[in-house]
């Protein structure tokens, strides 16, 4: 765990990139809730995107992968998540049930992943699945801003389908971190 705290590790443009998406989710909920402004409140979560596919595509390219970055990313990724459809809610009621399992899974997920760290000495990065589901999800939440008299049952709809692939990825990431921690415990016996 050491070295997920070093000074090289925290200080990286990645990680800073990943800082602003924090600061830009007061921002959001203002545009959103305070002001009605949807449009501006989009704009926002794109140029929060922006940053997010910048700090993958820097940290790769100028190697400037961290183990503080593997975890900071997700959780700004899932902060902001979390925030646009707590926001949803207020035009949506139905989001509340698909908050509800979010929260509980993004819980159990990082619960299993510092277990996972512990256990391994590594830290995991997001699978397939759930960069799908996090494409899904971002891609529904910003429907449901960008029109406003979208007919009710098609964004029950469109909820709905969010809540099943937000399962549907919680349950894989628990059969990945089983599998992980079987193989490590096969590669400490041999």
């Amino acid at each position: 765990m050491q070295k997920i705290f070093q000074k090289n590790q925290i200080l990286t443009i990645p990680n800073l990139l990943s800082l602003v998406r924090l600061l830009l989710i007061p921002l959001i909920v203002w545009l959103y809730v305070g002001q009605n402004h949807y449009l501006a409140a989009a704009a926002v979560i794109v140029l929060s995107g922006l940053t997010d596919i910048a700090d993958g595509i820097i940290a790769r390219k100028f190697h400037m992968v961290s183990d503080f970055g593997k975890i900071l990313d997700p959780v700004a990724d899932k902060v902001t998540q979390g925030a646009i459809l707590l926001c949803l809610g207020h035009r949506f009621p139905l989001i509340f049930p698909l908050v509800i399992v979010f929260v509980l899974k993004e819980c159990i997920m990082s619960v299993m992943g510092i277990y996972v760290i512990r256990k391994v000495g590594d830290v995991k990065g997001a699978n397939w699945y759930g960069k799908a589901n996090t494409v899904f999800l971002y891609a529904v939440m910003m429907l449901l801003i960008l029109w406003p008299a979208i007919y009710p049952w098609l964004a029950n709809a469109l909820i709905f389908l969010c809540f099943f692939t937000v399962l549907a990825s919680f349950f894989l990431y628990i059969r990945f971190y089983c599998r992980v921690l079987a193989e490590h415990k096969v590669e400490t016996k041999a």
